[in-house]
């Protein structure tokens, strides 16, 4: 009496085509993998959680330096009135480019001029009483920017305590998202 299989016996090939198949999978998460982390590297999400801009999450392109109307992410420079108000190391700020190396920056009564366009009006003192002293006036030198804000009570360019942004403090320049 000989015995019959129900069915054929299944074809070497299979494995072999699962396996070409997690090989191509893996190739490919390596290269989305890789790609992820080149971008990662010359790139940031940031959400803003202040009133100084009119956005609220930005992509920041590190390592392209900003041009007139760019917003721009910056360490601030250390002072007493920035370690009063934002602790003894605040993060990065974030403006607007309003003026450029060559750019002339003037101050008349309360405001401040790029090349006489008015791009902000200064205060004398804090919400909280504290002195704020002008800032810089005029030729911007290479490798600086005028950055500021619209809002009215912005920290910026337009008072000593952060003058202008140069390219030894710049993170990079930002995309608005949201």
């Amino acid at each position: 009496m000989a015995v019959t299989a129900d069915r054929a016996p299944a074809p070497v090939w299979r494995p072999r085509k699962r396996l070409w198949g997690l090989f191509a999978a893996f190739v490919a998460g390596s290269v989305v993998l890789g790609a992820m982390s080149e971008w990662r590297d010359d790139h940031a999400l940031l959400i803003n959680t202040t009133e100084s801009l009119p956005n609220w999450a930005f992509i920041i392109h590190r390592n392209k330096l900003p041009t007139r109307g760019d917003y721009v992410f910056f360490d601030p420079p250390a002072s007493e009135l920035l370690r009063a108000h934002f602790g003894p190391k605040p993060q990065m700020f974030g403006k607007i480019v309003y003026g450029v190396p060559g750019d002339v920056v003037a101050h008349w009564h309360s405001a401040v001029t790029v090349n006489g366009r008015v791009v902000a009006y200064t205060k004398t003192k804090t919400k909280s009483g504290e002195p704020l002293a002008i800032g810089p006036s005029g030729v911007i030198p290479a490798g600086c920017y005028y950055v500021g804000t619209p809002h009215k009570d912005g920290f910026d360019s337009r008072y000593a305590a952060i003058g202008l942004a140069c390219q030894r403090q710049i993170v990079g320049t930002g995309t608005a998202i949201l």
